[in-house]
C-alpha cells in the first residue's frame, strides 16, 4: 500500500465531514491508493470504501487488543451451527487425524498439512475478544499458527493480493487482504483455553482475525486460496457475507 502524507489524510478527513461531497473525495483518494473493498460498487459502495479507506490509513500499524488472562469469559457463547454431516463425524470420531488444510493459488509451492503439521509451525497464543455483529461478545484464549506463517511456507508470488478461506462446506467462505493476512494476530486456530478448539466454536481448525467482527473468523477451515484477483470467487464482492448484506470489511 503507498504511503499517504499527513496533509493529504487530513484533507480526507476533513472532506468526509461534507457529507456526499466528503464520500466522493475520500473515495477519489481510496482509488489513488488501491484502498477499494471488493463489495465498493452500488448504492453502499461509497461508504463501504471510505470505512475500509480510513481504517486501513488509521489502523495498520496498530495491535489487536489483548486481555489478561482474569478476562476469560467464564461461558463462552458459541453461536449456532449446521449439523454435522457423516463424513465430518467420522472424522472427528477419528480425532481429525484426516483433516487436512489445502493451500494453493498464487503460490510457489502448494501445500496439504494435517493438524500435526501445522502444529509443528511456530505457535502463539493470544486473549482476545469475539465480537458479532448481533451485539454479543466473549473473550477467549486462542492456540494456533499465524497464518503468515503457513503463507510464507507456502512462498507467495508478488501479485497476491487476497487470501481466500474456505469452510468445510464450500459454500461457506470469506477472504482478507494481505494486511490482515500478515498480521501475526491472524491464526489458524487448533486450540482455546488450554485445550483443543471445540467443535461448537470451529473445531478442529478455525481462522481468527481479531481485528475484525466475528463472522470474519470462519469454522472449519480446509481450504485456503491466495489470489491476485478477488472478483472472480462468488459474485466478485470478496465473501459470501457481502451476498446476503453484510460488509466484506468489518474492522474493529
Amino acid at each position: 500500500m503507498n504511503k499517504i502524507s499527513r496533509r493529504e489524510l487530513i484533507y480526507g478527513g476533513v472532506a468526509a465531514t461534507a457529507g456526499a461531497a466528503g464520500l466522493a473525495t475520500a473515495e477519489r483518494m481510496a482509488k489513488r491508493y488501491g484502498l477499494i473493498p471488493p463489495d465498493g460498487s452500488g448504492i453502499y459502495g461509497p461508504g463501504e470504501t471510505l470505512t475500509y479507506a480510513c481504517q486501513r490509513i488509521l489502523t495498520t500499524c496498530t495491535p489487536a487488543r489483548e486481555f489478561p488472562r482474569s478476562m476469560i469469559s467464564k461461558n463462552p457463547f458459541a453461536n449456532e451451527i449446521a449439523p454435522p454431516t457423516d463424513e465430518f463425524k467420522r472424522m472427528q470420531a477419528a480425532g481429525f487425524k484426516e483433516w487436512r488444510l489445502v493451500v494453493d493459488g498464487t503460490v510457489a509451492r502448494p501445500l496439504v498439512l494435517s493438524l500435526s503439521d501445522l502444529k509443528t509451525m511456530p505457535m502463539r497464543s493470544q486473549i482476545t475478544e469475539v465480537a458479532c455483529e448481533e451485539g454479543w461478545s466473549y473473550i477467549a484464549e486462542w492456540i494456533g499458527t499465524p497464518l503468515s506463517s503457513v503463507l510464507r511456507e507456502a512462498v507467495l508470488l508478488p501479485a497476491t493480493r487476497y487470501i481466500v478461506y474456505y469452510a468445510v462446506e464450500k459454500s461457506l467462505w470469506g477472504s482478507i487482504d494481505m494486511t490482515d493476512a500478515m498480521d501475526p494476530h491472524t491464526l489458524l486456530t487448533m486450540g482455546m483455553n488450554d485445550g483443543d478448539l471445540p467443535v461448537p466454536f470451529g473445531g478442529p481448525l478455525r481462522l481468527r482475525v481479531p481485528r475484525q467482527l466475528g463472522y470474519k473468523s470462519l469454522k472449519f477451515v480446509t481450504h485456503i486460496t491466495a489470489t491476485d484477483n478477488i472478483k472472480k470467487f462468488g459474485k466478485g464482492l470478496g465473501s459470501v457475507d457481502p451476498e446476503y448484506g453484510y460488509s466484506w470489511y468489518a474492522g474493529i
